[in-house]
């Protein structure tokens, strides 16, 4: 059966979660770095925090995007990733630096806007996520998700980039709440076991012993 969340997802989940990234996008330490490489190599610290902060933001956007094209297929979602070309390309593909260098570039900003911009959208994100219909149309990746599916891949974002924010700040990684944090560690075994293959996701889940292979969804 494919991975999925739909109807049983805690939708406040993703809330909770960007109340933890809004405590690191507005970090003084975040700011004192704002322009120097973060522990993604290309990115800044700065843009890094801008493509954070960008989560809230694109769920707010997107849950009530209309209209939705009827032949827009509905996609489980670990199959929605294989739909987006940066997944499967190399780091230094330009799938990748195009993002890396688009939010390097938002983050001329500053550090005080992008704080601002990231409580304006978690302000908008409750009545986003009320009013959200079963299904939300992904446009970047021309299919829709089940909503509570496209909430974890939001929420799965600001995780991840939650820890590499605070890793770059040199700050403590936020502690997330059983609720926010298992959709996140689920889906991203599912997207490991796709990457590497059965034998190197679960050996890296299960066995130490003979985990001999990195098996990183990303």
């Amino acid at each position: 059966m494919p991975l999925t969340f739909r109807d049983v997802l805690d939708r406040d989940a993703l809330l909770r979660a960007t109340d933890a990234a809004a405590g690191l996008v507005g970090h003084p330490a975040v700011a004192g770095a704002w322009e120097q490489e973060s522990a993604l190599p290309g990115l800044t610290v700065g843009g890094l925090a801008v493509h954070l902060a960008s989560q809230a933001d694109a769920a707010v956007e997107f849950l009530g995007l209309e209209p939705v094209p009827a032949d827009a297929p509905l996609v489980a979602l670990a199959d929605s990733f294989a739909r987006a070309d940066w997944f499967t390309a190399p780091v230094d593909a330009p799938e990748n630096t195009s993002i890396r260098d688009e939010f390097n570039a938002m983050a001329a900003v500053g550090p005080e806007r992008a704080a601002q911009w990231l409580q304006q959208s978690r302000a908008q994100l409750p009545a986003a996520v009320q009013g959200a219909g079963p299904t939300t149309y992904v446009p970047w990746l021309g299919c829709r998700l089940a909503t509570d599916d496209f909430l974890v891949v939001r929420t799965l974002e600001t995780v991840v980039h939650a820890d590499d924010l605070a890793v770059s700040a040199g700050l403590p990684t936020p502690a997330f709440d059983e609720d926010v944090l298992h959709p996140v560690l689920a889906l991203l075994a599912v997207l490991g076991g796709r990457r590497h293959g059965q034998d190197a996701a679960l050996r890296a889940l299960a066995r130490a012993e003979r985990a001999t292979a990195v098996a990183a969804a990303f």
